[in-house]
């Protein structure tokens, strides 16, 4: 076998592709339609442009490709709801075959977010792993590789939850893992290799937490410290230990939390990155309202708010959802639990108000922090409606760490059965696992 200029694997004797070309003819495609379709599928579901061409298209259809890229074939799988070898493609032995596609139907008109199942099976073929080598010698593009798998990861994180991406990312992990142990590299690349590990491991662990999996997430974030240390990278140290300090309190650890958050703040690399310090402190902040520290609570988000005040650029792509709306509402979750709930209520109300759309599973998150501060205030009919959203919402996101709020929410909302509007949202949502 030879390789085209693109990449792609091209047979000497090529055999048209009948089965793709009868699809164009079946669903209306011209090659320049369908490379069109292939480049908006791509952009909806990896945040990046495919490159398609209607030269592509044509080279698929004469057979002179019988394995298209991920960035193309995964997108295909979506637009035709065809796997890739009904589609008339053939797979070499080392080709990474997508899951099966779930849509049974092309898509029509405007095309809406692709199907949550989809995303998560087709995100595992268009990561770009195959472009990691197994063997011979790592250098700074592999580093950088790791880095856009991350990020790819964290556009998804936002609106699916870290249930739909958790065993992607331990994937991903393992397969950067083996490059490592299996390649040669330089100082230098080792180094940089280790860090872009570690960041991938401390994702894979985020997403574990959120899904609820806290076993696995400790070990992820254990291997992510111990790249950190390899790679003398502090700030991923103190992004683990942040997050240690976030685990820790959601099973009700708090005095460790704030240990353990104590210690990210101290590094050196978080007093050098004010995104990076923001969030260490309005994280503090929300520790020392649990521990009912209402003077050490308020220094803490001040010291927030002035290094947020002080970040230039982009942040990291971990730390992309730390906006104002994110600031304000983990004020919001810091006043709820010093018993303030007026002002809990005000900003996480806010918080919503300016929250991005992309950010799906925060938004369910904030209302059901808006509707247990409007519980906390007596107000238990509007806290009932804002309950019927959050679970609304939250079907398109899948977050163990959501689920076990809405349950809470739920079972507060069970004192108020005196109530008419809290009884039908109780009935409506018997069924749901709120």
């Amino acid at each position: 076998m030879t390789y085209g200029a693109a990449g792609e694997g091209v047979r000497v004797k090529a055999k048209r592709n009948t089965r793709l070309e009868a699809l164009l003819v079946e669903f209306g495609y011209t090659h320049e339609n369908l490379a069109d379709a292939v480049n908006s599928a791509a952009a909806e579901m990896f945040g990046t442009h495919a490159n398609c061409t209607d030269r592509h298209v044509r080279r698929w259809i004469a057979g002179d490709v019988q394995w298209p890229w991920p960035r193309h074939l995964v997108p295909l799988q979506n637009i035709f709801g065809r796997t890739a070898q009904e589609m008339g493609f053939t797979p070499r032995k080392t080709s990474r075959v997508p899951a099966h596609p779930t849509r049974t139907k092309p898509a029509t008109g405007h095309r809406g977010l692709p199907r949550r199942d989809f995303i998560t099976g087709g995100l595992a073929a268009a990561l770009g792993l195959e472009l990691i080598p197994a063997a011979g010698r790592l250098g700074s593009s592999d580093v950088e590789r790791v880095r856009a798998i991350v990020a790819n990861l964290y556009r998804y994180d936002h609106a699916l939850g870290g249930g739909a991406l958790h065993d992607v990312a331990t994937e991903a992990l393992r397969h950067v893992q083996s490059a490592l142990n299996q390649c040669t590299f330089g100082d230098r690349v080792e180094k940089l290799m280790y860090a872009a590990m570690g960041d991938l491991a401390a994702s894979a662990g985020w997403f574990a937490y959120d899904a609820g999996r806290q076993t696995a997430a400790t070990h992820l974030y254990r291997e992510a410290l111990q790249a950190g240390a390899l790679a003398g990278d502090s700030m991923l140290q103190a992004r683990v230990w942040s997050n240690l300090a976030m685990q820790a309190r959601l099973l009700h650890r708090d005095r460790e939390a704030l240990r353990m958050g104590c210690a990210a703040v101290e590094t050196r690399q978080a007093k050098n990155d004010a995104w990076l310090m923001a969030l260490l402190h309005c994280r503090q902040a929300v520790g020392h309202a649990r521990a009912g520290d209402r003077v050490r609570a308020q220094r803490s988000l001040a010291r927030a708010e002035s290094a947020y005040e002080r970040t230039q650029g982009r942040p990291a792509a971990w730390l992309s959802f730390l906006t104002p709306a994110e600031l304000t509402g983990l004020a919001g979750a810091a006043h709820l639990a010093l018993g303030q709930q007026r002002r809990a209520e005000q900003l996480t109300l806010s918080a919503l108000q300016m929250l991005e759309p992309r950010f799906e599973r925060n938004r369910v998150y904030y209302t059901v922090q808006y509707a247990q501060a409007l519980i906390d205030g007596g107000e238990i009919e509007h806290a009932a409606v804002q309950a019927g959203t959050a679970v609304t919402l939250a079907e398109r996101v899948r977050s163990g760490r959501v689920r076990g709020k809405l349950a809470d929410l739920r079972r507060g909302l069970q004192q108020h059965t005196h109530v008419p509007v809290v009884v039908d949202f109780l009935e409506e949502t018997g069924q749901t696992g709120a």
